[in-house]
């Protein structure tokens, strides 16, 4: 039984799979917008969430903690740029949209992720 096993595993190892999440989720903060597979999606949609809650604080914590999680380019962006736009919003920047396309090789579902 898989109790209080929470996330997907993509294949990865631990390690790996950080990095993997970390890569996607520089590429969303970079261009605003990715196309990836809903799996994927729906695997940072929640991580980039809590990221930008943390920017919307706008102290020197919060910059030092997403410095920590991200790298410098995308966490001074998500910081000075993307967070600012969402100050009085109370939650839900990250949009996934299912497209009808697939994915060639794997026939894997795609979908579009993109702030709101």
């Amino acid at each position: 039984m898989r109790h209080g096993k929470q996330g997907r595993k993509f294949g990865r190892k631990k390690g790996q799979r950080r990095s993997f999440t970390t890569g996607l989720i520089h590429n969303l903060i970079m261009s605003d917008r990715i196309t990836t597979t809903e799996a994927r999606a729906k695997e940072i949609k929640a991580k980039v969430e809590k990221l930008v809650t943390v920017a919307k604080k706008n102290d020197l914590a919060a910059l030092r903690l997403l410095e920590r999680r991200l790298p410098k380019v995308s966490a001074y962006r998500l910081y000075h740029e993307i967070a600012p736009r969402y100050k009085t919003r109370r939650g839900g920047y990250v949009r996934i949209k299912k497209t009808a396309l697939r994915r060639q090789r794997d026939n894997a579902p795609q979908a579009i992720i993109e702030f709101i």
